[in-house]
């Protein structure tokens, strides 16, 4: 709701910009008046009011007119009353200010082809009368009476502008107490009613405003001489096309026309729609899309009328517009994509609102079908906006297109022993009990396949609204596992057998049980393990040509591993080697390969020979302590 009285805000101050410049613009003032194209004429301006015209001699008209217009403001300072005489020499007629020469009277000054002496003294009596005009005006006794008179005007402006106001509320109400009874015969034109008369209300308001503020820059003369620079600044050529030079003014005029005639066209075209499409009984895509076509081709033909109303010759931007249309529509060119596409969709309607579809990885409700993209609700309540084209590049899938009826697969994984059909009666059993499945066509169960650790089983149920399908599955699976508990039916989990296969691994393992009792006292079986080999391995040839206590003694003497105290995060190991280091002494001692130097550390510590500092790992090439048992005495 704020959104939309945002952007009804921003159209009534566009609006109300628009209108104020096309008032200012249309404002006669002699203050607009400049020097023509071809320079041959220039203002004589004092603060601001535009008294005569001067020709050119010898220099621009402009330069001539420039030089008069600075004695004259250098007068208008001087509390001293000005002297404008008329002088004859010969046939030249001079205006003289204070016994000094203001300007010489040629025939390019020549108003008509009448007297030159009557010109020289009208022009004469114009000068006196606004310099004593401009002097009295910048007397403190005037500018205190008419900063009073100005607030005066800004306080009857603004109690006229609350009136307006008041005014057109009440205007609404009636309009809404006569037009809105939806029997009335004019309740169609309600709406049209209250947006000519929002116009009108805008129009006087601004109008109003405009005025207050040209009548009040007009008592004072520095306010009359910005006015005027303001206005002489915008009349002035800014840019030429072709041979005509262009104002700033007049780009302002055209920018406020074609931002008029979009707003005339979009009403225009909401009427258009309102109470002649919709009698129509097309759907609403198909009434937006034309809608829009229509307000493109009236708003390109009202420019192409609009610009030669103008002054612009629209022959001469041919080449122009044709490469510009080139460069645009490489540009456009996926705007003008997805706008047939648009069109396409709006026509063949594969997609409508409140349709449920699936568009690559989004899945949600269609909200809007516009001329450019399709505004999607996703199941997470975010509005996604996709370009139209997407729905005719790439598989939609819409769960609501023809028959809303759709399948949902929950796959249901048991242990192997369980009764198959003590399974599907579970199964079927959690469906029925959903509000949301249908029951025609009915929930089926699907023996699936032979897994590793499970029989694997599909539930396969229908519902009518698709946009609760995750809603329902989470469901289901809460009923499923209620259903198989109510059963006595296990779901499994992962099963993976691991097979080992070492020589040694016996020894070991039996050892380790003769160390440790069970937590009762008792004792461990003798036959603890039993690992069978299907044939004698070279491992097991290799160490048994080893003598181990030779082996032990040579390891321990003088150029044996490195027995020393380690420390190792501030605790102290004594009489200890390192794993790895031991794995290389055994390779090279030894000449036997890292498999055969692994497996004599581990038999080592099956015989009880030597041991991890804290027991906790078995014999690795790696940064671990070991100790002799002898070393411990």
């Amino acid at each position: 709701m704020r959104t939309v009285f945002g952007r009804r805000r921003w159209r009534i101050w566009l609006l109300a910009g628009l209108t104020l410049l096309l008032t200012l613009v249309s404002v006669p003032s002699a203050a607009q008046t400049t020097s023509d194209n071809n320079n041959d004429q220039a203002a004589v301006v004092v603060d601001g009011q535009v008294l005569f015209e001067v020709g050119k001699v010898g220099n621009s008209a402009a330069e001539r007119a420039q030089k008069i217009n600075e004695a004259l403001e250098k007068e208008v300072q001087s509390p001293q009353a000005a002297e404008i005489e008329v002088e004859k020499e010969g046939k030249q007629i001079m205006l003289l200010l204070n016994e000094e020469h203001l300007l010489t009277l040629t025939q390019n000054d020549m108003i008509s082809a009448g007297d030159p002496s009557l010109q020289a003294e009208r022009w004469k009596e114009q000068l006196e009368a606004k310099l004593q005009q401009s002097k009295q005006e910048r007397t403190l006794v005037y500018v205190r009476q008419n900063l009073i008179f100005s607030i005066g005007v800004l306080l009857g402006a603004i109690a006229l502008h609350f009136s307006l106001g008041f005014g057109g509320q009440l205007a609404f109400r009636q309009l809404t107490r006569l037009l809105g009874e939806p029997t009335f015969p004019l309740h169609p034109w309600e709406k049209p009613a209250k947006l000519f008369l929002r116009l009108g209300l805008l129009g006087c308001l601004t109008g109003l405003w405009a005025a207050v503020i040209f009548y009040i820059s007009d008592l004072f003369p520095q306010t009359r001489s910005w006015r005027y620079k303001l206005f002489n600044l915008l009349n002035s050529p800014f840019f030429n096309l072709g041979d005509e030079p262009y104002s700033a003014i007049q780009i302002l005029l055209l920018l406020g026309l074609t931002v008029g005639l979009w707003f005339a066209v979009s009403i225009f075209t909401r009427l258009f729609k309102a109470y002649i499409l919709a009698k129509t009984g097309a759907v609403a895509g198909v009434q937006q899309v034309l809608a829009t076509l229509i307000q493109y081709l009236l708003t390109f033909l009202g420019l192409i009328i609009l610009l030669p109303i103008w002054g612009l010759d629209v022959g001469s931007l041919a080449i122009f517009a044709s490469v510009l249309g080139l460069g645009i529509g490489f540009g456009v060119q996926n705007i003008t994509n997805n706008f047939i596409s648009g069109l396409i969709i709006s026509l063949e309607r594969p997609i409508q609102v409140g349709d449920f579809i699936n568009v690559n990885e989004l899945v949600g409700t269609v909200k809007r079908i516009g001329a450019r993209s399709t505004e999607i609700i996703t199941l997470d309540k975010v509005s996604i906006i996709v370009p139209n084209s997407r729905f005719l590049e790439s598989e939609v899938i819409n769960w609501s297109h023809g028959d809303p009826v759709s399948r949902l697969r929950i796959p249901v994984g048991v242990a192997y022993g369980s009764d198959t059909e003590e399974v599907k009666t579970a199964l079927l059993e959690a469906a029925n009990a959903h509000p949301d499945v249908l029951l025609i066509p009915e929930p089926q169960v699907w023996f699936q396949e032979f897994a590793d650790s499970s029989l694997n089983f599909d539930l396969l149920v229908w519902t009518g609204e698709p946009k609760k399908q995750p809603r329902i599955k989470s469901d289901l699976n809460y009923f499923i596992v209620k259903s198989l508990n109510r059963h006595q039916i296990e779901v499994p989990f992962p099963q993976r057998d691991l097979n080992l296969r070492s020589p040694l691994l016996e020894k070991f393992i039996n050892s380790w049980f003769q160390q440790h009792d069970l937590p009762d006292g008792g004792k461990h079986p003798q036959e603890i393990l039993t690992i069978t080999s299907e044939k004698p391995t070279l491992l097991e040839a290799e160490l048994a040509k080893v003598d181990i206590e030779e082996l032990v003694q040579r390891m321990r003497g003088s150029e044996g591993v490195e027995i020393k105290d380690r420390y190792y995060r501030r605790n102290l190991y004594p009489a200890c080697f390192i794993g790895a280091e031991a794995v290389e002494w055994l390779m090279q001692k030894q000449n036997c390969t890292w498999e055969v130097a692994i497996a004599l550390g581990e038999l080592l510590i099956a015989r009880q020979i030597l041991h991890h500092v804290t027991d906790q790992q078995s014999f690795r090439d790696d940064y671990l302590f070991y100790r002799f048992y002898a070393d411990e005495q």
